[in-house]
């Protein structure tokens, strides 16, 4: 009995597009049939036999014109989107996940990565290796508050960053500790620009940081992940959706934790 229920549920739900569709477009709201038919670009005829299927299945009920979800429905309807959503940021990007080393991103946080959105790897073609992705400059200089952490020295940090300092932009950086020391070999004006600006924190991560780059800003979050290999391939993801930037401000917080700050060189 129980399994039959289960399958059937999972049947109705999973082997129409159409009605997998009405009920996610339900999840916004009530619908009547001329909005559900210009919403999902299908005819009355189409949409009928699945609108059927769902009332009997308590999916969805009927309130004179317009159809809504049922208290069931919403139960399935907010189990179903963390799924589609992991799914959507897999599949745009499939190759870039699998090989990637996940095992540095905290269990709970991994599990949420459909958080992620609409989100784009960006790939530096071979004349550009070595340079900081366009998209991601652009981005960070129109930022007005920023989180971020570095575990690989590059020669555009110090002064992205102590010019984001200067322009009052409140930014948080979390370095590791040869980073800072190459910082304070190569750009100390730079580095005490940063020390000095009373809207910028800078902490040294004592136990060393997995991830190449977490940076959250009020716009975006890019991040940087080694392959299987623990090899660094220049490849980074970036998204600009608010469930993105919330899951980016977690990541940084989890790292942030084993940080001592540091006010003076």
């Amino acid at each position: 009995m129980y399994t039959g229920m289960s399958s059937s549920l999972c049947d109705t739900i999973w082997l129409s597009e159409k009605r997998k569709n009405l009920l996610l477009l339900l999840m916004e709201g009530p619908r009547d049939i001329e909005q559900i038919k210009t919403s999902l670009n299908v005819t009355s005829k189409a949409m009928m036999p699945q609108i059927k299927i769902l009332k009997k299945q308590e999916l969805i009920l009927q309130r004179v014109d317009t159809y809504e979800l049922s208290e069931i429905g919403k139960l399935v309807v907010g189990n179903m989107l963390p799924l589609l959503n992991t799914l959507e940021v897999i599949e745009e990007n499939k190759e870039y996940w699998a090989s990637r080393d996940t095992s540095v991103i905290p269990h709970d946080l991994f599990m949420r990565l459909g958080e992620l959105g609409e989100c784009m790897v960006i790939e530096p073609d071979l004349n550009h290796m070595f340079d900081l992705p366009r998209e991601f400059t652009e981005n960070l200089t129109k930022s007005r508050c920023i989180l971020s952490s570095l575990s690989y020295y590059h020669p555009l940090y110090s002064s992205l960053y102590s010019k984001l300092a200067e322009s009052e932009a409140e930014v948080e950086l979390v370095l590791t500790e040869p980073v800072f020391e190459r910082l304070k070999t190569d750009c100390l004006d730079e580095l005490r620009t940063l020390l000095d600006s009373p809207n910028t924190v800078v902490g040294v991560c004592e136990e060393g940081l997995n991830i190449p780059t977490i940076a959250v800003t009020d716009r975006f979050m890019y991040l940087c992940l080694f392959d299987r290999q623990g090899k660094y391939d220049h490849r980074k993801v970036m998204s600009f959706d608010a469930s993105a930037l919330r899951w980016g401000r977690e990541l940084f917080m989890h790292y942030r934790k084993s940080v001592r700050e540091v006010t003076e060189v």
